[in-house]
């Protein structure tokens, strides 16, 4: 451990990166927050509408982030071997593929919102005000793709910064128009919901213009590909992308989408239940951005140094990232226990029911943060960071669908547990992982330079 704070190339290097990265997380989970605090004086049906629309926006997002995440893999390895050329290719591929995604889901929310809504819920005005959500922002799933896809590339070669600016932009641009829009301020309409989405629609688009603009005012930077060096691809190259990045877009595909059946189970609880945990989500969210901040960091630094040949070097930073992230999971753990009922306060309009159980659900996340937090650097870290794809796609699918959506189902629809208890089953997917995940990282199997068939 000593040897630990005396290296101030990991030091300098995980600070550079990850501080970055957690600033973003935080702007983007405090962003979530403004929308649910200003959407909380709305009422409880608003709160779970909205939260339930966002499911089909987080299955989406973390789709297009798996294919972005797959691309990284590379895009850090490739940066340690200083080619830039298939840097350009793998940005472009990963753009294309996500734009794909985005304009599927924009049809299937513009055109059948109320069909997804009762995915969810049976209750008539939660579906209407979903829906009507749901159809407006949709248009900003193809615009938030590349956005995407930009700013995890950027940080896959370390220049955290960018995403970080324009993500601060975006939250200040979508709090001004939700304050405008759903309340009605300076002379415009007060819409409610559909005041949130435009807001939400409008941020989108100032983010996806100063993310490009960022990257192409260098023309000499190292992502501002043309079109020909962004689609210079072949099929050998494509296979190659696919055979590495396949692992991590399933995994986050059917990660999400197990996440979604949890929504449904919770949701079948009641409109409570729904919306104490779209209170508990946001939050948690707020509490998980130095995880993913330092996870980020380490998939770009032990790609990197696995790139440039330094195996034993990411093997040590890989340790020493898992130490950082238990640590502070236990730290902010007990600082989300004891602060549970200062943040409840600030939503507004909370019935004493749903104060209650949001409080009770936000017990259950302190107790177990630390392991959220180990098995996010674990997984996104350093199995995905070392190119071990397959295992960590197993590992985590295997867990939430064998382990967690049974117990969510059983509990809310069997045992019909009250939803916190749910949730503390739901948990124990976690629990399972870290106990499989660790003999993996101990074994150092992990480690593979995906970079040699490119």
């Amino acid at each position: 451990m000593k040897s630990f704070w005396k290296d101030k190339v990991f030091l300098k290097s995980m600070i550079a990166i990850a501080l970055p990265i957690t600033l973003q997380n935080l702007i983007t989970s405090s962003l979530n927050m403004v929308d649910t605090l200003m959407i909380s004086s709305l009422g409880e049906a608003s709160i779970a509408g909205v939260g339930l629309a966002n499911q089909i926006y987080f299955f989406y997002s973390v789709l297009v982030f798996g294919v972005a995440s797959g691309a990284s893999i590379f895009i850090a390895q490739l940066w340690g071997k200083e080619d830039t050329s298939n840097i350009k290719r793998i940005l472009g591929l990963s753009t294309s593929l996500s734009s794909m995604i985005g304009l599927i889901f924009t049809i299937l929310a513009f055109f059948t919102p109320q069909y997804l809504m009762r995915i969810f819920t049976k209750d008539v005005e939660v579906i209407k005000i979903g829906s009507d959500y749901l159809r407006i922002v949709s248009f900003s799933y193809i615009i938030n793709a590349v956005s995407i896809s930009y700013g995890v590339a950027s940080r896959s070669i370390g220049d955290a910064k960018m995403p970080m600016r324009v993500s601060g932009i975006s939250f200040l641009v979508n709090t001004f128009f939700n304050w405008l829009l759903i309340f009605g301020k300076l002379g415009f309409p007060a819409l409610g919901v559909k005041g949130a989405a435009y807001g939400t629609l409008i941020a989108r688009i100032v983010e996806v213009i100063f993310t490009l603009y960022a990257i192409y005012s260098d023309r000499q930077g190292v992502l501002a590909g043309n079109i020909k060096e962004l689609t210079s691809w072949n099929k050998d190259f494509i296979f190659s992308f696919l055979k590495t990045s396949y692992p991590v877009i399933l995994n986050e595909g059917f990660w999400s989408l197990g996440m979604v059946m949890y929504s449904i189970a919770y949701a079948r609880i009641g409109k409570e239940a729904a919306a104490a945990v779209q209170i508990s989500n946001t939050v948690l969210n707020v509490f998980m951005v130095i995880a993913r901040g330092l996870a980020n960091a380490c998939t770009v630094m032990v790609g990197n140094k696995i790139g440039a040949g330094e195996e034993d070097e990411a093997i040590t930073y890989g340790m020493r990232y898992l130490i950082i992230a238990t640590t502070s999971g236990i730290l902010l753990g007990i600082v989300l226990y004891f602060s549970s009922d200062l943040i409840l306060k600030m939503f507004r309009n909370l019935t004493p029911e749903l104060y209650n159980t949001s409080k009770k659900m936000l017990t259950v996340i302190a107790l177990f943060f630390f392991v959220k937090t180990f098995n996010a650097t674990m997984i996104v870290g350093i199995l995905r960071g070392g190119g071990d794809t397959t295992f960590s796609m197993l590992l985590e699918l295997g867990t939430v669908w064998l382990v967690g959506v049974p117990l969510a189902f059983i509990g809310a629809l069997v045992l019909k547990l009250p939803v916190y208890l749910v949730q503390v089953l739901i948990t124990a997917d976690e629990v399972v992982k870290a106990i499989i995940g660790i003999p993996r990282i101990v074994s150092k199997k992990w480690v593979r330079n995906v970079t040699e068939s490119i």
